[in-house]
């Protein structure tokens, strides 16, 4: 508004409401002698003198001047008052300084959060204010250059707050470009890292200066009841770092993409990132069945009649029985071994023909195959003889849980090392550890599952707090028979640092095989190798062999080679041969339905209804246990090991097992015609 004032009172001018942002001008004649001041018309609240010129045109351009100029700088200022406001509100923290970094402002926010009172910091320099020293010297020159240049700065800076703490901040800083192309302002606005239960999300804060009697630099901080765990950088979780980047995206995205993130970050949250929720095929029993007993440990409705699986010392065979050393072994048993290098090897031959020891026979071959005794500096009498002390441990009884699976899982993982890939990826200590781990990782196993052991009470549950109950058994029971005599301590002659890496990878090796870790080992092993695999031959043929050895040789992924290499194994029933398929199906379902019966006698919880031997279809829980753990697994496994035969006996046996159950027959094989 413009008010030229000729003769209208300008006391009553003032005392109007409107009248605060006005500019008033006082039209003046034109002096008859020397220049008068202009003082006494400003002290009497003027803004402006203008001489009398009787020129139309000279008074129009007097009017858009000033409206371009004073007009447009009160309406802009006029909105200064509501940005003040909103900064006295907001409870981000908000520094202003001017173009000299002395301190302007700093809000009630900032003064909370750093511990500083206004008057300790208004008209100081940034320099005298004390600064974090964790911020590094290349940090803070290449936020100068970059904001110097005009361009937007974003990133972690660390504020020292006044009893000494070191504050990790989130700072954006944007130039705001004035006339002539210059940097008039530094805009930075951040917003607080937001938790699960964060609040509704707010519009941004759009603070602009647009006068130059604010030439000011604006730091708006982050600072958060997180703020003190985030600068906890030493033990930083990877997962930590993504969730951070991902909140950080959030600021400056959309609010359909922030919402986007917001359930994104609600997923990685969750412990059990790898691991789908089971229920998926709740029209199926018998997956929710096998699922539920193999993937879960137990239901802990204990009974008043608690069975109860003690804590047993480890047997030891009394003497040493045939063979003394591999040429000692009986001309009928290694005849039976003449293709154990073959995926097709019938284990059950190999039992039949040696009473039910094929742990021992088949192991003096493999283990000598790959130079165990020469890597371990051990006589192959002490391999002889831990190898028939592991066997002993394990139990006869069991239809499926016995010597003869160790053996067939140890022929498995022979085969899987012999694989191109897998020799490219392994060294030769991470084929022992998988020779060893493969053949004790079911030693004393009851015939009984997690599940069942954690619902009955055992002192095994007890003692391993119902996690990974039987591996865990395994994998110490298999030390303690090994280091408890030295006859057949295999480990005895080895350095110790060597042993040490050993022992650890072979315990890896026999706790992956626990399922309910299932799916957490194989995506990792999918995401880690597999795909990154996939996108080398994809961009360059056969990929780059240097960035194809990286990805197969780093520490992390050959852990992964050996779980999914021994989980395969452990599990690769429905890759065999058909009437060897047949033959671990009908011995698999003869445990689980003992333990059904079992169950059902002790009135413990029924893990797997389903197992009911009077009601089970047997082709039906294959069909599932294919459907869920083995297809997808084998499928990765075969993209990385290339194994075509698997992969063929895989599908022939599903169709098997599917033309049973769309006969609604429930038994191992078909009617004699």
């Amino acid at each position: 508004m413009i008010n030229v004032c000729l003769c209208f009172p300008f006391r009553s001018i003032r005392a109007v409401t409107s009248s605060e942002n006005t500019v008033i001008v006082a039209v003046v004649k034109r002096p008859d002698r020397e220049e008068a001041s202009v003082m006494p018309l400003i002290k009497s609240g003027f803004n402006r003198r203008y001489v009398e010129n009787p020129n139309m045109m000279a008074c129009y351009n007097e009017l858009l001047q000033l409206e371009r100029g004073e007009v447009l700088a009160q309406f802009k200022l006029r909105a200064c008052n509501a940005i003040f406001t909103a900064l006295e509100q907001s409870q981000e923290a908000i520094e202003i300084t001017n173009e000299d970094q002395v301190i302007q402002y700093v809000n009630p926010a900032y003064e909370s959060i750093m511990g500083y009172q206004q008057g300790e910091l208004i008209g100081k320099e940034i320099t005298e204010v004390p600064k974090s020293e964790k911020n590094k010297p290349d940090l803070l020159e290449t936020m100068n250059s970059c904001i110097q240049k005009g361009k937007e700065w974003q990133g972690i800076y660390y504020a020292k707050k006044k009893n000494g703490d070191s504050v990790q901040q989130n700072v954006k800083i944007t130039p705001v470009i004035g006339q002539g192309g210059k940097i008039r302002h530094y805009v930075s606005i951040h917003r607080p890292l937001h938790d699960q239960n964060k609040a509704p999300r707010l519009p941004r804060l759009q603070l602009v200066f647009l006068s130059r009697q604010f030439p000011e630099k604006i730091f708006l901080s982050t600072h958060s009841s997180m703020a003190r765990i985030h600068s906890m950088t030493i033990m930083i979780a990877p997962i930590t770092k993504v969730i951070n980047i991902i909140n950080a995206a959030q600021e400056s995205s959309p609010m359909p993409v922030a919402e986007a993130l917001d359930r994104v970050l609600e997923i990685l949250r969750t412990t059990e990132l790898y691991s789908p929720q089971l229920g998926t095929k709740e029209e199926d029993p018998h997956t929710n069945d096998l699922v539920g007993g193999l993937m879960t440990d137990g239901l802990r409705r204990l009974s008043g009649n608690e069975y109860i699986f003690a804590v047993k010392q480890p047997h030891l065979p009394s003497h040493l029985a045939m063979p003394l050393s591999l040429n000692d072994i009986p001309p009928h048993v290694a005849q039976t071994m003449e293709n154990e290098d073959s995926w097709d090897f019938d284990i059950f031959n190999l039992e039949t023909a040696c009473l039910k020891r094929p742990l021992t026979y088949l192991g003096l071959k493999i283990f000598s195959r790959f130079g165990v005794c020469e890597f371990l500096s051990c006589p192959e009498a002490t391999l002889r003889s831990w190898l028939q002390g592991i066997e002993a441990n394990y139990h006869s009884t069991n239809s499926y849980h016995n010597s003869s699976h160790a053996a067939d899982v140890m022929h498995a993982t022979a085969y899987f090392l012999c694989k191109e890939r897998v020799k490219q990826s392994l060294e030769q200590i991470d084929e022992v550890a998988a020779l060893i781990a493969a053949t004790v990782h079911d030693v004393d196993h009851p015939g009984r599952t997690n599940s069942f052991l954690c619902n009955a009470g055992s002192e095994l549950a007890i003692l391993y707090n119902d996690t990974a109950v039987l591996e865990s058994h395994h994998a110490a029971l298999a030390f303690q028979i090994t280091t408890r005599d030295d006859k057949c301590n295999i480990f005895k002659n080895m350095e110790r640092n060597e042993y040490r890496t050993l022992r650890q990878a072979i315990i890896d090796m026999v706790l992956a095989t626990e399922m309910t870790k299932h799916f957490e080992h194989v995506n990792k092993f999918v995401n880690s190798i597999n795909k990154p695999l996939a996108a080398l031959e994809e961009n360059g043929g056969i990929g780059d062999e240097e960035s194809v050895k990286g990805i197969l040789t780093s520490p992390d992924n050959r852990i992964l080679v050996k779980r999914m290499l021994i989980k395969c194994a452990d599990i690769s029933n429905p890759c065999r041969p058909l009437e060897l398929c047949i033959e671990w199906a009908g011995r698999i379902s003869e445990e689980y339905f003992a333990q059904t019966d079992e169950e059902k006698r002790q009135s413990l919880p029924v893990v797997m209804p389903v197992f009911d031997r009077n009601t089970c279809s047997i082709p039906k829980s294959q069909i599932s246990f294919i459907d869920y753990f083995i297809t997808d697994m084998f499928d990765a496994w075969d993209a990385f090991a290339d194994l075509p035969n698997l992969m063929q006996h895989l599908d022939n046996n599903f169709k098997y097992w599917k033309d049973l159950d769309e006969r609604k027959l429930h038994s191992l094989r078909p009617p004699p015609e």
